[in-house]
């Protein structure tokens, strides 16, 4: 990949980073008044999907097989993503410290690392090993999980099932091709998982509940549609479509490690809007995940080549519909 090529990839996920990290501390206030999970998840996929439905229309026009053919993809992305993944992180983070959490969602780079590693059979080289250390260490002081907390087994069970829905949502997204638009890949995804979980929720299995009370935001009462459409229009729908960009520039490996910035993203939100302060610490966690990616990057991987040659051989190989 040329180097200006992966640069520009990167400059693309920091930026969707920086919109996926504005999700916590923007819809933070929505659970604190009365909001279920579920019902943040199906607003946020619905119009976030919604608000990119007339671009995909128009990109898409007389090239609907595309999706077809992609459809394995999409609904991985809808489905394991969009829907079980952010369902699975609240389930954990109600029964477990929310930074404990995070910290074990957000180990879905190393999972990646052993997925390439179990699919080539070829060990990763000290350089990735020592970079994947680092930024996980540096994950950790971001999050700053506490020790003293009694951990949920169920929660950690979810957190785990969040971190393999994570590292799914890489390798998904990076799988793509130049002839399948970005926007139209996240606006059916996240329909998809949308209307997944509501329909779930419709079972009453995952409890749904809303309301429409005004909420504090920025230290003001503002409607509750503010923050649900920050969430969902930055957020969710914008920040899905360029982290799929993103990840089909990179790889799933390297767009994965810089998908770590969003934790260092939503604590400096969480610093500027709810007035969490960032400690020191913190601070020398994210130079650290920084660290970790640039290590990452640095040494020249067949193993990814490898794999991408079958995923460009597959795609080759699917008949058009």
């Amino acid at each position: 990949m040329p180097r200006s090529t992966t640069l520009t990839g990167l400059a693309i996920a920091v930026v969707a980073a920086l919109a996926f990290g504005m999700s916590g501390p923007f819809i933070k206030p929505l659970f604190e008044a009365g909001w279920s999970p579920a019902a943040g998840v199906v607003l946020r996929s619905l119009i976030g999907g919604m608000v990119l439905l007339p671009i995909t229309l128009v990109m898409m026009r007389g090239r609907w097989h595309l999706l077809w053919r992609a459809r394995t993809r999409i609904l991985l992305i809808g489905l394991v993503v969009a829907a079980g993944t952010q369902l699975a992180y609240f389930a954990a983070i109600e029964r477990i410290p929310v930074s404990t959490g995070i910290l074990i969602e957000f180990m879905a780079p190393l999972l990646l690392v052993g997925f390439v590693w179990f699919r080539t059979r070829k060990a990763p080289g000290a350089v990735v090993i020592f970079g994947s250390i680092f930024a996980l260490v540096g994950l950790f002081m971001v999050v700053s999980p506490s020790g003293g907390a009694a951990l949920d087994p169920l929660g950690l069970i979810f957190a785990a099932i969040a971190a393999v829905g994570c590292a799914v949502y890489f390798v998904a997204a990076a799988e793509g091709n130049d002839e399948l638009p970005p926007v139209a890949v996240a606006s059916v995804s996240l329909i998809i998982g949308g209307l997944a979980v509501a329909l779930v929720s419709l079972t009453g299995i995952v409890p749904f509940t809303v309301t429409f009370d005004s909420v504090v935001l920025f230290g003001e009462t503002v409607p509750w549609w503010v923050p649900i459409g920050i969430v969902a229009i930055i957020a969710t729908g914008f920040s899905y479509a360029v982290s799929i960009t993103a990840s089909q520039i990179l790889g799933s490996r390297l767009a994965s490690f810089a998908g770590l910035l969003e934790v260092v993203a939503s604590a400096v939100y969480a610093w500027l809007l709810l007035g969490e302060q960032m400690t020191l610490l913190q601070m020398l966690g994210g130079a650290l995940i920084l660290l970790g990616i640039g290590f990452v990057r640095s040494e020249k991987v067949p193993e990814e080549a490898i794999l991408e040659q079958q995923q460009q051989q597959t795609l080759q190989a699917t008949p058009a519909v």
